[in-house]
């Protein structure tokens, strides 16, 4: 009996000091902590069934226990506790009454895997330090022992809240024995219900505040084209230019037409020079506009065979065509020549004035150059 006063207040302590950090908890976010009770029924292995065993007696089944839990997370937790397994009482052959009783201290493992609905189910395996003993009834002889034994158990639990859940449990402890006096070898299993409690709450989610209204800025015009910067895509426009809808200048395409007096003498295809000033007029045109291609067209006088002219005319040409690459340095692949003879003519006729006219050369250039256009 003062083995079980010792372990009672040994029992005692331990539970105290696992209450402090309960407390701490209480008033926090959900904690690891919890304590329960629980009660239900145990059936010891044998019990009025071996052959030294005459009559059975009034059993008194009824089994409770405490325990405090800690879990290490969802999934896994230890627990400390404190079992009654009730009593079973019979008459052996010699006519004696005969009765047994479990009691100790736990420590186990347990393990949950949370279903749908509040629901779980739970497995565990730990050990009991008991104590088995009899009451000494109807003068039988008193008995007393300790030992450790395993026990292992499932269960299947649901969450009222978060806080408060109930379990149906099962569990079968092995071995327990009295080998003081080697009296009994026992095993049982016990069913019952276990409600627990577990402290603090679920940390509720800070509430968001509301976005700050947008502020409204009035819109920019950075380049004052009439377009805000938020739709410009041509941010940098000059001043006075007309734009489109995303601010970018709007130009409009013009044609140039150039044509140059190149003087020729009689019957000749030689450049007189002073119609240089004409060609290099011709060369800087196309330099300012490096994608245009020229033509030079030749034209002759109606003097003579009319073969003979289309000849002159085409190395009239070709004449003005070569000195405005070799001299000026305009690329071969931009000139085209093209002789005309007496085709068309500009003074109909075979006068001194109509040969003059009509004895030429042009060139003929069309360049599409863009320009902004201006408010």
């Amino acid at each position: 009996m003062d083995l079980e006063i010792m372990m009672k207040n040994t029992l005692r302590a331990v539970l105290l000091s696992s209450l402090l950090p309960l407390a701490a908890h209480a008033s926090q976010e959900l904690s690891p902590w919890y304590l329960g009770a629980g009660v239900g029924v145990n059936n010891y292995e044998p019990n009025c069934d071996q052959k030294t065993m005459k009559v059975c007696g009034e059993d008194d089944p009824y089994a409770w226990d405490i325990f405090a839990g800690y879990l290490f997370n969802d999934y896994l937790g230890v627990e400390l506790g404190y079992r009654d397994l009730g009593r079973a009482e019979w008459t052996d052959y010699s006519d004696k009454f005969n009765d047994v009783g479990v009691k100790g201290p736990t420590l186990g493992l347990v393990g949950f895997w949370p279903l749908a609905n509040r629901w779980s189910l739970s497995a565990e395996a730990g050990a009991i330090n008991y104590l088995i003993y009899n009451d000494k009834a109807h003068g039988s002889e008193y008995y007393s022992d300790t030992d450790i034994a395993p026990y292992y158990g499932a269960g299947v639990g649901y969450n009222f809240t978060d806080n408060l859940k109930l379990q149906a449990k099962y569990r079968r402890y092995e071995g327990l024995d009295e080998n003081k006096w080697d009296t009994l070898e026992m095993d049982s299993n016990y069913w019952g219900l276990e409600l627990s409690y577990r402290f603090g709450h679920k940390a509720m989610a800070a509430p968001v505040a509301p976005a700050p209204a947008p502020v409204v800025m009035a819109p920019i015009d950075t380049d004052k084209d009439g377009v805000t910067d938020d739709m410009d895509l041509c941010p940098d426009t000059p001043m006075g230019h007309k734009v489109d809808g995303k601010g970018c200048s709007l130009y409009s395409e013009m044609t140039h037409n150039l044509a140059i007096d190149a003087k020729f003498g009689n019957d000749s295809a030689v450049v007189k020079s002073d119609s240089y000033a004409e060609v290099e007029k011709l060369a800087n045109f196309m330099k300012r506009f490096p994608h245009t291609q020229v033509k030079i067209e030749g034209h002759a006088s109606n003097v003579g065979a009319a073969d003979y002219n289309m000849m002159l005319s085409q190395k009239r040409a070709d004449a003005v065509a070569k000195i405005l690459t070799d001299k000026y340095g305009i690329e071969p692949s931009r000139v085209t020549t093209q002789g005309y003879g007496v085709t068309r003519p500009l003074i109909q006729g075979r006068s001194a004035a109509a040969n003059a006219a009509n004895r030429r050369i042009e060139a003929q250039i069309t360049v599409k150059e863009t320009a902004p256009l201006t408010k």
